[in-house]
């Protein structure tokens, strides 16, 4: 596999509503390929020709927006204020380093422990507490880099140890990845795919794609949290890191279609194809926008484990990128054959 293109895609910075890095890499991936455009929003709209007319019509996404943080105000002292574009877990920030508007580096900052009063040094810093100190001495100085609504990501790490990779923005350019190999590939059928933006904000680019292509069925391909840590008990660990493809029958968002979870399953296990049944019912993704467009979408998420999900680094395991990019595109033959 062509690991460099997801290392491409991880490194690019692009949180929701600023997503053009990340589209541009995909667009010079995919134009030789297949048949794309742009909407307003600036979701990829892709329709890839197969061997075949597809029996059922089947839309693939994956959101390529990543959580992140805006800038909110510049200080007197140079020290910049933020918001969180996403939900992000306040207790990772301390010392992380992030990138304003893809040019300015800085540090997630906080007051100093010596300096803590009462119980401060016990709590979690909550943001209007927190800054990113990019360096300057005051505001002046500060403005001539930054400016307010600049966004920031987490600073661009990939490693790979040739069993797990590690890096920001897993979810979802894992997804992207995915997609982006299955249309440079032969399909048996005519697909089309959803490159989404702002999904971390309110699932807000799925609706207007799914509108726009009007499927019959949906797979929506992401990364969903595992908590296969030490010390949580074996029903809340959700899902595991290298037992393969990750399988929800509901979420906070959406009740997946039975019969679509129940062929996933079945065509993992006639290929040898390692898939897991997700053991809660929490979080969303953008099906929770895509089963409910027009008249209704036959939806299921695939989702890959990942740990340390929405930080600065998520790891997942390599084997379990392999087996769902081997699982999705047989499990989309079969729905876009008519199996359902």
């Amino acid at each position: 596999m062509n690991y460099d293109l997801l290392r491409r895609l991880c490194l690019a910075n692009g949180i929701s509503g600023d997503e053009k890095n990340v589209r541009e890499i995909i667009i010079e991936e995919i134009k030789d390929y297949a048949e794309y455009s742009v909407d307003n929003l600036g979701n990829i709209i892709v329709f890839k020709k197969g061997r075949k007319r597809a029996e059922k019509k089947l839309m693939i996404s994956a959101h390529m927006d990543e959580v992140g943080f805006i800038v909110t105000e510049i200080c007197d002292d140079g020290m910049i204020k933020f918001e969180e574009v996403g939900g992000i877990d306040r207790r990772v920030l301390p010392a992380v380093d992030v990138v304003i508007n893809n040019s300015v580096n800085g540090v997630a900052g906080v007051k100093p422990i010596h300096l803590c009063e009462g119980d401060e040094d016990k709590t979690i810093p909550k943001l209007h507490d927190m800054y990113i100190d990019i360096g300057a001495d005051s505001k002046e100085e500060a403005e001539k880099l930054v400016s307010l609504g600049d966004s920031v990501t987490f600073a661009p790490i990939y490693d790979d140890n040739g069993y797990t990779i590690k890096s920001k923005a897993l979810d979802d350019r894992f997804g992207c990845f995915v997609m982006i190999n299955m249309i440079k590939s032969e399909l048996e059928y005519d697909t089309h795919f959803c490159f989404i933006v702002q999904e971390e904000v309110g699932l807000i680019g799925a609706k207007p794609a799914a509108f726009s292509v009007a499927p019959e069925f949906s797979i929506v391909l992401e990364a969903t949290t595992a908590a296969d840590v030490p010390d949580i008990t074996a029903q809340k660990q959700v899902c595991n890191v290298g037992e393969g493809a990750v399988i929800g029958f509901m979420d906070r968002r959406t009740i997946y279609d039975r019969e679509m979870l129940n062929l996933a399953f079945s065509v993992a296990e006639r290929n040898n194809l390692k898939a897991q049944l997700k053991r809660a019912i929490a979080g969303g993704n953008d099906a929770g926008s895509i089963h409910n467009s027009r008249s209704g979408v036959r939806t299921l998420a695939i989702s890959i484990p990942c740990r340390y999900l929405h930080s600065q680094i998520s790891l997942v395991s390599k084997s379990d990128v392999e087996e769902i990019s081997k699982l999705v595109p047989l499990f989309a033959e079969e729905i876009s054959g008519g199996s359902l």
